[in-house]
Parts: C-alpha cells; structure tokens; sequence
C-alpha cells in the first residue's frame, strides 16, 4: 500500500462527503483513508461510515483537538507514505500521482508536496472548485533550507504534504498535543532539518478559508505561540542535533515571525505591544523588514498595515475564487 490519508475530522459534516470523494478518486488506487472522529455532534462520522468504502476506516475518540486526531492517525497507517487531508479541502484527481512522481525524482527527500490554493469559502458555492493546472512536466524545487524559503513565501499546507510513514513513526507525537496553532509549521520544519522536502509547483490541492471550526490557522496576534519557543530552543542548540547554518536559518525565522506579530498587533490597534515586540526581537538582525515595521509603527495607522499585509498575502499565496 503506498499512502494513507489521515483525516481528522471535527463537526464538519457539510464538507467531509466532498473532501473524501477527492481522495477516493483518485488517478491511482493504492491507498486507504483513515478517518478520526475527534467527538464530533453533527453526525459527520455517520456520514463517512454510510460511504460503506471497504479503503475508510473511521476511528472515533473523544475530543482531544487536532493534533491528537492526527497523531492517532499516523500510528494507525499501513501505507508507506501518510498523506493529510483536512476535511473541509479538496485534492485534484492527480495529486497522488503526482506525489509517486516526485518521489521517484528525489528519492532522498521523505517529504513530498504540491503547491495547493486557497479558495474563500465565503465567495462562492460550487464545491469541488475547478482551476487551470499548468502543463506537465510540473517545476520541482528541492528545499534544504525550510525556514529561508518560508520566508521567501510560505510553500507548504498540510493537506498538500505526504511523509515517509517510518520517519512520521520516529517522531511521535509528530504534532504536539493540545495545540491546534502552528503545529503544522512546527512538523514541517522539523522534518525539513531531517530531510529534503521535495515540493511539485503544481497546485493540486484546494484548502477551505474562512469555515468555522477549521484545522489550520494563522499566527495568533499579539502572542508568540508555542512553537516558537521550540524554534528558538533548538536554534540555541538546546535541543535538536542543527548544524551552525540550520540554527542560524532558524533563529532568522524566528525574528521573521516576531516581526510579523509585531505588524499584527499594531493592525488591531495595539501601538504599545507592537512596538514592545519588535523591540525585543532579537533574531531579525534589524533588517529591511525590521526598519520597515519599525516605520510603521511610528507612521502607519492601524487600518493602513491591515490593509499592507492583506496585500502582502495576497500577493505570496495563490488563491482562487469561484462564483
């Protein structure tokens, strides 16, 4: 069996229908779908049970957040690879396929992914999306670096992302329990200082914003979450076995996000605690975005950095919307 998919799943039931059909229609069909009920009311489990496709399993648990669902997932997969899927997305019938392909391309890299786009779910109400998806072959890059090129633009989601099962197995618990906020991110780059990730720019992957209840989130304004802390951990050595230039990368990223909480808190009006912030960013090495921010702080109002960094990730995420 080459992947599983593990899905979580948290009251999502007008969605987990069309989110798993796209995975059961796929081009190739060695896989199964694991399915974690993380105590959902809405009867979505029933749903998915009444699918009656011998390659679901549907596991239920009481309601432990989504990294535990995930977590449970992963020690329960059979495939050579763990494919994500949150239950509000969508893949495009050549996503594993696609994944087989990079494989085989860099068969060094036990990370594999696809660029994906990001659909506003309050715009439109045909479900699945359709896109124009570029002639093959589809660009590779192979990342060593995560955190410089995360920089650069974030590249990976999690329901566009298949690991190797055995160094998944190697990590658990690969998402830390009970966050729910950056424990994707927090996996991503651990595996990238353990691997080369191998990512198709192909976007074959449609992630739902903007539902209620959904799995993946931003950076919490205001407050650096836990993740980071980690980051910054193993950036100083303490933890983790990072040469010299993976610390350095680290910590860069580190400022990088501060920076960033930096321009969110002073959006929602709070000057005070964006400056406090930016000011304690020790890992930023005052660079042009650092002086830009302080800028901002001392010039912008509010509404004009909301309306900065909305451009901003506009610009460096690929989106769709479809009437």
């Amino acid at each position: 069996m080459k992947f599983s998919v593990v899905v979580p799943l948290y009251n999502k039931a007008p969605y987990i229908e069309t989110a798993l059909r796209s995975a059961l229609n796929q081009s190739v069909s060695d896989f199964e779908v694991i399915v974690v009920d993380d105590g959902s009311t809405d009867g979505g489990a029933d749903l998915v049970e009444a699918l009656a496709d011998p390659r679901i399993r549907v596991i239920r648990q009481p309601n432990g957040g989504v990294s535990r669902a995930r977590n449970l997932g992963i020690s329960l997969a059979r495939g050579e690879w763990v494919a994500f899927l949150d239950a509000d997305d969508w893949l495009h019938p050549d996503y594993f396929t696609t994944l087989i392909e990079a494989q085989r391309l860099h068969p060094e890299a036990d990370v594999a992914a696809t660029s994906f786009l990001t659909i506003d779910h309050t715009d439109h109400e045909v479900w699945p999306p359709t896109w124009q998806v570029p002639a093959k072959p589809y660009p590779v890059e192979l990342i060593v670096d995560l955190p410089v090129r995360w920089m650069q633009s974030p590249n990976l989601h999690t329901s566009a992302v298949a690991v190797r099962t055995t160094r998944l197995a190697g990590m658990q618990p690969c998402f830390a329990p009970g966050e729910s906020v950056g424990e994707d991110i927090d996996l991503f780059l651990r595996l990238g200082e353990a691997s080369p990730i191998v990512l198709v720019q192909a976007p074959l992957v449609a992630y739902r914003a903007d539902v209620v209840n959904s799995l993946s989130g931003a950076i919490p304004r205001l407050e650096i979450p836990a993740f980071v802390h980690r980051m910054r951990e193993r950036g100083h050595g303490r933890a983790g076995t990072l040469n010299r230039a993976g610390r350095r990368s680290l910590l860069r990223m580190v400022g990088h996000i501060e920076v960033t909480l930096a321009r969110e808190a002073l959006a929602v009006g709070q000057r005070g605690k964006a400056v406090q912030v930016l000011f304690s960013c020790t890992y930023a090495g005052r660079s042009m975005r650092w002086w830009s921010t302080a800028a901002m702080t001392l010039l912008f109002p509010g509404s004009l950095v909301r309306q900065w960094e909305s451009w901003r990730i506009r610009r460096t995420s690929p989106s769709l919307s479809v009437g």
